[in-house]
């Protein structure tokens, strides 16, 4: 099934965009004019009510935009792997030992020697998509990575170990 939205004017309010769930559900974001949204769940059983509305400020709403993309994100690499023979998809939890630790992604030269590629970075449930050769690794985060098999292996061994 395909995704559908619909978008309402609400003249004098703003615009209200629903999306319908394969599930039938309805959940809608209304955009006002003065730039306050708000977050509105429909009733399951008549989904012309709006069971619930939620007032989400600009970081709140930036925070699930961040949280929804992402675990799609993800999701979507996942199935790439999942539709390519030989292609794996991985997050690899930077060890707290790692000698590569408040260094820069570039200094680990992954790629070069490996031939995966660290497509991401899982920090604190934020996704860094497509993290550029300076972005610093740190405590906890989790490096997500494309390749083969013996490129993954080879990555989770780099950040354990270091350079052979």
């Amino acid at each position: 099934m395909g995704i559908r939205i619909e978008k309402v004017d609400l003249p004098g309010i703003g615009i209200r965009h629903d999306l319908v769930t394969e599930a039938g559900r309805r959940i809608s974001v209304v955009s006002h004019r003065d730039g306050e949204r708000d977050l509105g769940v429909f009733d399951a059983d008549d989904p012309d009510a709006c069971r619930d509305t939620i007032q989400l400020n600009d970081d709140e709403a930036a925070a699930l935009a961040d949280v929804l993309g992402a675990s799609v994100m993800l999701s979507r690499l996942t199935s790439l792997s999942d539709e390519t023979a030989g292609l794996y998809t991985e997050q690899i939890a930077l060890p707290t030992d790692s000698p590569f630790l408040n260094r820069t992604l570039g200094d680990t030269k992954a790629r070069t020697r490996t031939h995966a590629s660290i497509v991401a970075i899982v920090r604190d449930g934020v996704v860094i998509p497509s993290p550029t050769p300076a972005e610093a690794l740190r405590a906890g985060d989790l490096i997500v990575v494309v390749g083969t098999r013996e490129g993954l292996d080879g990555v989770s061994r780099l950040l354990a170990n270091g350079p052979d």
